[in-house]
């Protein structure tokens, strides 16, 4: 895997999430506010597990 991916994955995230969450709930209310962080927190939590490197 591209090692800026792997060092991206958490700073997108950690970026990203508390920016998108908020204004999804100002536009769209709250049910769709909280079904997308339920998702990009799924989505994001997928891709650390993915792009984890772990000692051997």
């Amino acid at each position: 895997m591209l090692r800026w991916f792997v060092a991206f994955t958490p700073i997108g995230g950690a970026i990203l999430f508390p920016l998108v969450v908020p204004l999804a709930i100002v536009r769209f209310g709250l049910n769709y506010g909280l079904i997308l962080a339920l998702v990009l927190s799924t989505l994001w939590f997928v891709a650390m597990l993915r792009t984890s490197e772990m000692p051997h």
